[in-house]
């Protein structure tokens, strides 16, 4: 069917997303989308049960995870698509990740009580559920106590990458995180690339060079805050580095305003021939990892 549209960058509770694996997977059936993509923030804890969810709600169903890189002193953040049951090897390198999550947030709480803002981490994990905290969390937490109006205004003031508070964490080169990710039988992708600071088209094209020979497999040019031009400009420079294209809205649920499943900001339209390009593909590259 031509118009059948898929979502392959979504986040749940087992990250910083407010629904729960199993309830995302149903709001996507729900919306007619064929296919779903659970990709959260340094965890595979809600795999399982959204796969198992995909099985009785009718819905394609692929594993995921978004890993961020180290970019100078902010990052680019990459998908891994098509995710096994983790590897002893993946389980530990994502317990280092959880690990520098947590010891910046901490640096951030104290940051922002030395700025006359002081919270404890059970108010900011009471924001996140069962799963990982984050500067998301920190927002809401901030908002309840006043001291923000919004998620949005405590980014761009205080924990976002030129806010007054903002605390840098230690994260994997692109090589390592890229290679992490291919050696576990994935299919990396470069995610919403137009988001990332200072980026412009000749940057861009470099970067893709450089992580195209790490490893790098696709490019998320369909994104909820993608304009049309972002899109032209992922678009061409995939086809000039030979790279797949993917999409998807960035879901988070009520932590992440007018971004909604399937449709990201009401114009997004991820057509389902994209995830037959990336199954092709796989099947051609890395069958034994199907």
């Amino acid at each position: 069917m031509p118009d059948r549209v898929v979502d392959l960058h979504t986040h749940s509770l087992a990250s910083d997303g407010t629904d729960s694996p199993a309830a995302l997977v149903r709001k996507a059936a729900a919306k007619g989308l064929a296919a779903i993509a659970l990709t959260d923030h340094d965890s595979m804890d809600g795999l399982d049960e959204a796969a198992a969810e995909a099985v009785r709600s009718g819905i394609a169903f692929v594993r995921g995870i978004e890993l961020a890189v180290q970019d100078g002193p902010a990052e680019l953040h990459i998908l891994g698509l098509f995710m096994p049951q983790p590897s002893e090897r993946m389980r530990a390198a994502l317990e280092i990740l959880r690990q520098s999550r947590r010891v910046r947030n901490q640096a951030m709480l104290d940051m922002l009580a030395a700025l006359g803002m002081p919270m404890s981490m059970a108010e900011v994990r009471a924001h996140s559920g069962k799963g990982a905290v984050g500067r998301p969390h920190i927002a809401l937490a901030m908002k309840s106590r006043g001291y923000v109006p919004s998620r949005k205004d405590a980014f761009a003031r205080y924990i976002g990458w030129k806010g007054a508070a903002f605390v840098p964490r230690t994260l994997f080169s692109p090589a390592e995180g890229i290679r992490l990710l291919r050696d576990e039988g994935a299919t990396v992708v470069l995610a919403h690339p137009c988001l990332s600071a200072n980026m412009t088209a000749s940057r861009l094209d470099g970067i893709l060079a450089k992580f195209r020979g790490y490893g790098l497999q696709a490019l998320e040019a369909y994104h909820s805050a993608h304009d049309p031009e972002a899109v032209r400009l992922c678009v061409e420079l995939a086809r000039k580095h030979s790279l797949l294209l993917t999409g998807g809205s960035d879901y988070h649920g009520a932590n992440k305003e007018g971004v909604e499943l399937g449709s990201g900001a009401g114009r997004l339209r991820v057509p389902y021939a994209l995830l037959e390009k990336l199954r092709e593909f796989r099947g051609r590259d890395a069958p034994k990892a199907l």
